[in-house]
């Protein structure tokens, strides 16, 4: 049988339906582990992460239940929810690949100023007060406040050392696995078109 075949088709799109469970799994288990542990205190941030792997999960059951079942209805939801997922995702990878500097800039300072629980997590973990200018008025959560005599840098010079690499990563994983999501929706749109050999001759697709 040929790779374009009946069941290479189904086992190919029932696999990469299994990857997808196994991402969202893992999004949705890395958003608990950390608010579990307190490396991330903003409900938001976790909701967000967690609505994400959750619909997803969603859509990712969709189309394994309509590849396992050759389900013509399920198919053809699957393709277009995953093709409309293939454009968000891909001009947001687009955009995260084109951004320059002074972007960078005033897209991090409106993050930090949408959310103080994000502010005092971002404080911890990179031990940096406020973002452009220092403050040691007792609501830095950094430990370089406790230091004698406090020395703390500003959180906005920290953060820009690493805001190009992280972009050009999420961009880059991102724009991977939008062609995924169009390698689905072939898929799907394939397969619905194949004729199961099994089935009665005299049956529609």
């Amino acid at each position: 049988m040929v790779c374009g075949g009946f069941f290479c088709t189904k086992n190919t799109l029932s696999a990469l339906n299994v990857l997808y469970v196994l991402v969202s799994l893992l999004l949705i288990g890395v958003a608990a582990w950390g608010k579990w542990f307190g490396l991330v205190s903003s409900i938001r941030v976790v909701a967000g992460v967690i609505g994400v792997g959750v619909f997803l999960l969603l859509v990712a059951f969709v189309g394994l239940c309509g590849a396992l079942k050759h389900n013509q209805v399920l198919l053809f939801f699957y393709m277009i929810i995953l093709f409309l997922v293939f454009i968000l995702q891909f001009s947001v990878s687009c955009a995260c690949l084109a951004v320059n500097k002074d972007q960078q800039n005033r897209l991090l300072e409106i993050g930090w100023n949408k959310s103080n629980d994000t502010q005092r997590d971002i404080e911890k973990t990179l031990d940096c007060c406020g973002f452009s200018s220092v403050s040691y008025n007792g609501s830095c959560a950094a430990s370089c406040v406790h230091r004698t005599p406090p020395s703390c840098e500003t959180c906005a010079s920290t953060i820009q050392q690493y805001a190009g690499t992280v972009l050009r990563f999420v961009g880059g994983i991102g724009l991977f696995f939008s062609f995924t999501e169009i390698l689905g929706v072939w898929l799907a749109h394939r397969y619905r078109n194949l004729k199961n050999p099994h089935s009665n001759p005299g049956a529609f697709l």
